[in-house]
């Protein structure tokens, strides 16, 4: 397994897709890559490794890996490929695309140098990489080996490209494919060259889409050593029933990858009361769309101040609307473009996917669907007749508004999947970026019924989500008053904030020095920059710049004194900060725990009952079957405790060396609550065999609530004396802002709402999370003993309380004496695992931080965890210090 854990590394293999690579290293183990092998006994030795693999369902080994889309099946392509060669010595493989649009994109991802190359990371391919045939150039015969004229040749990987759907046109009437055709220049059929080769393997991306077809039958001929295949849906629709896969060797389903976190988490939309009985087919269909832009508006605006709060790329989303025939689409296509319809903003942001599109005007649907991606690209919004298969790989899709019945399983998953790649590779915590959201109609209440359904490919994946905003937010810029003071004056809300100069020249320099002062983080205070010497640098460093760009910037006609207009802006920029130090507070080493000693609570145990031996259990999660009848299919065990117990110790989490005790504890206590209503030890030994899973899982969940980490030490380093606030992007349910006394009845909207108002902030404009935080900024707005306060932005601390968890506290205060980190927190929430960890490692960089201070001659600093309700009219900040102060033991 060493080149498995070798490659799985290499590529950075998600664990499904590792767990795919051991699988198929334990198969070319079991069975020899041989086409003169017994294919019987090889099936009866997979099957005996892997039940669920029951037919190779063709003339040589073939096995299914199925993948839930977004997941990674390309990569695992390239995974496979990877340890075939490098542990088995395979240099043939044969890759089948469904369609052209898959075709094109596996020959961009095979293809060195490209974003999504396959074998970044593999070395034996860096300087050697594998020889791409295609179904466009494989007649020049690219693909023929001729080792006998180019010594060392024979170490090539080829790795041959062909679309499938090609191939199906060429066969039909009975005609044989091209493929198969007489080429001059190689001296025989391409095909019988592949065909004979000793160590072909084939892989068959999305082979649902042409499993039965005529072509696949032909390519079937090859005879490979090894078929492998991937999908999303191992299974072919046929009328109602549909035919699964029989050869399955492993599947993790999209339900697994939502739990997992791969995806996005697809959300329904729906208004609150709504009937569709009372709107007409036109009504609803109106309606339904106006929501999705509405969905959509917010999407974007969300988007956008991710990007800018987190320092990443700006991610463009757009909507998919499901047309129900090419004459509906077109009918759609003119009312977004009409001026009436959101004010015809959207006209030249919409286009249509449909099989009628010929020439020009299909060559630029697709160029456009390629590129709508790239945030510069105007589409944002994409109709489609069921043209958009898979393949069509995007990251930014975010709504979808379908307008014709869902009816088949394998649509639900699709239609979905079109959308569930996450644009940033991971979920990034912030739920409009994580989100997938159908707006729901009369006809979609089948994908609903099927989400639901306990056998479900996506069970327990969709939530129901309602109240769609009618108002489209606004995207609104937050900057530090330090540099409307700058750039000023500046009009407010609360009044115009006056600028600190008069002319265009001074506030060039000006601007040049708050970019200057970056380069002088590493001084251990801002007030070191006020010092002769530190003054001298930035008046030269300022010089400089201005000379660089002065011939470009208008209005510097006009004489400005750089050295006085520096001294002027440090002296501003130090009164409008509160020096941060970049302190590092991170775990060294792993970070270990074990369960603490503690009751179980019986109020919430289900009542279990003995189970027929007749029935038939279907395990919703593994979908596994159990026919329960006739013989105890369970080893007995000696003590009841032990059923239960065997059990936990199956949980990662749980070491029977270190828990033990408090295992049996635990068990004893379901044990002795069974006992209390079942008085046959029969029916006692039933409900422990038949039910353990349920009743471990119920332990386990209590056991949650009673972890205690183990202390922990912690790497402290100190690399830069304070921090510059910049400006940041936000969204809100309107650009005007709201004076933050203002109470807000509707205390579950405040998130959306941007407030002003402020004196003592450093930012013109602040965002909250709650209420009881706006009214702490009330606090610190009143209090005497408070100079300035900050809601520090996004990357402002390095604060880590667990691996690479980073903690993001609420608020920054400078007071008259000391700096304070203050996080309110719902009373509830106060001794919660997550929020202690989070205040142990703060008060750690406090205590660091405060080292720094006395050494410098500046504030101390500490931390403070508040309650919700400690947040009254009359609260002080000296009170409230004194009281919720977090020290460490």
């Amino acid at each position: 397994m060493n080149q498995v854990h070798a490659i799985s590394g290499r590529l950075s293999l998600r664990a499904p897709q590792r767990r795919s690579l051991e699988i198929l290293a334990n198969v070319v183990d079991l069975i020899p890559l041989t086409k003169n092998r017994d294919l019987a006994t090889a099936q009866a030795k997979i099957h005996e490794a892997y039940p669920s693999v029951t037919d190779f369902e063709r003339d040589f080994p073939s096995l299914c890996f199925a993948l839930a889309t977004g997941v990674g099946k390309t990569r695992l392509m390239g995974a496979f490929i990877s340890y075939l060669h490098l542990a088995k010595g395979i240099r043939h493989f044969f890759v089948l695309a469904p369609n052209l649009t898959i075709y094109n994109k596996l020959i961009a991802d095979f293809t060195p140098n490209m974003p999504k190359y396959v074998f970044h990371g593999i070395a034996e391919f860096a300087t050697h990489p594998p020889e791409i045939i295609t179904g466009d150039n494989y007649e020049n015969g690219r693909g023929v080996r001729k080792e006998a004229a180019l010594p060392g040749f024979e170490r090539d990987v080829h790795i041959n490209i062909f679309n499938i759907s090609k191939i199906n046109s060429e066969v039909r009437g009975g005609n044989a494919p091209r493929i198969k055709r007489l080429s001059e220049y190689i001296g025989e059929s391409y095909f019988s060259y592949l065909s004979g080769l000793k160590d072909l393997v084939l892989l068959m991306d999305e082979s649902h889409r042409y499993r039965a077809s005529a072509g696949v039958k032909a390519i079937n001929e090859l005879n490979p050593v090894l078929g492998l295949e991937l999908t999303a849906t191992p299974q072919i629709e046929s009328g109602k029933v549909p035919q699964h896969f029989k050869n399955v060797i492993y599947s993790y389903p999209l339900s697994d990858a939502l739990k997992d976190g791969f995806v996005k988490e697809p959300a329904v939309a729906t208004r609150e009361n709504f009937n569709a009985a009372n709107y007409t087919e036109a009504q609803l269909e109106r309606l339904k769309l106006e929501d999705g832009i509405r969905i959509h508006e917010d999407t974007r605006a969300e988007l956008e101040a991710y990007a800018h709060q987190s320092e990443r790329p700006i991610v463009k989303p757009f909507m998919l609307v499901v047309a129900q025939d090419t004459k509906h689409a077109e009918e759609l296509l003119a009312m977004i473009r009409s001026d009436d319809f959101f004010g015809g903003r959207y006209k030249n942001s919409v286009i249509t996917v449909h099989s009628n599109q010929r020439g020009d005007e299909a060559d630029e649907t697709v160029q456009r669907l390629l590129a709508v991606e790239d945030p510069q690209e105007p589409t944002e919004i994409v109709i489609h007749v069921n043209m958009l298969k898979e393949g069509w790989d995007v990251t930014n899709l975010y709504t979808i508004v379908p307008l014709r019945a869902a009816n088949s399983r394998t649509l639900v998953e699709q239609s979905i999947g079109r959308g569930l790649r996450l644009p940033y590779g991971k979920r990034v915590g912030v739920k409009a970026v994580d989100r997938l959201t159908i707006v729901a109609h009369d006809h979609f209440e089948e994908i609903i019924n099927e989400a639901n359904n306990p056998d479900s490919i996506i069970r327990a994946g969709v939530v129901i989500g309602r109240d769609i905003p009618l108002t489209p937010r606004q995207t609104v810029e937050i900057q530090p008053v330090i540099l409307q003071r700058v750039i000023g004056p500046v009009a407010r809300t609360d009044g115009q904030v006056p600028g600190l100069f008069d002319n265009p020249g001074e506030r060039a320099i000006a601007m040049a020095t708050l970019s200057a002062i970056e380069d002088f983080r590493g001084l251990p205070s801002s007030s070191e920059l006020q010092s002769t010497k530190v003054l001298a640098d930035l008046v030269r460093d300022v010089s400089e710049r201005m000379a660089q760009g002065q011939a470009a910037l208008p209005g510097l006609g006009e004489k400005a004194d750089i050295p006085k207009t520096v001294a002027k802006t440090v002296k501003e920029y130090t009164e409008r900060i509160i020096d941060i130090p970049r302190i590092v507070v991170q775990p060294k080493g792993e970070v270990t725990g074990q369960y603490a000693e503690f009751n179980l609570d019986l109020k919430s145990i289900p009542r279990f009952e003995p189970v027929s031996q007749e029935i038939l259990i279907e395990h919703l999660r593994t979908h596994e079957r159990e026919r329960l009848m006739g013989d105890d299919p369970f080893v007995r065990e000696d003590r009841l405790e032990d059923y239960l117990v065997n059990r936990l110790v199956d949980f990662d989490d749980i070491d029977y060396e270190v828990h033990s005790d408090l295992l049996y504890k635990l068990a004893s206590t379901v044990v002795k609550n069974l006992q209390s209503y079942l008085k046959d030890e029969a029916d006692m030994v039933n409900v422990l065999q038949y039910h353990r899973d349920r009743l471990g899982q119920w332990i386990h969940d209590q056991m949650q609530n009673h972890y205690v980490e183990n202390p922990v030490e912690y790497d402290i380093k100190v690399s830069q004396g304070f921090t510059s606030l910049r400006s940041s992007m936000v969204t809100s349910e309107d650009r005007a802002a709201r004076d933050f006394r203002q109470v807000v009845e509707n205390r579950q909207s405040i998130r959306e709402i941007v407030f002003t108002g402020f004196r003592r902030c450093l930012y013109d404009k602040m965002k909250f999370q709650s209420d009881p935080e706006r009214r702490f900024a009330v606090i610190l707005e009143t209090d005497s003993i408070v100079l300035k306060w900050v809601k520090p932005p996004t990357n402002t601390f390095r604060i880590y309380y667990r691996g690479d968890a980073e903690y993001e506290p609420d608020f920054v205060v400078e007071t008259d004496k000391e700096k304070l980190i203050c996080e309110v927190k719902d009373r509830t929430e106060m001794t919660d695992e997550s929020v202690q960890a989070k205040a142990k490692a703060a008060v750690l960089w406090c205590e660091r931080a405060s080292r720094h201070a006395k050494k410098y001659d500046t504030k101390p600093w500490r931390y403070l965890l508040i309650p919700d309700n400690a947040i009254t009219a009359s609260a002080t900040i000296g009170a409230l210090a004194s009281a919720y102060t977090i020290r460490t033991n």
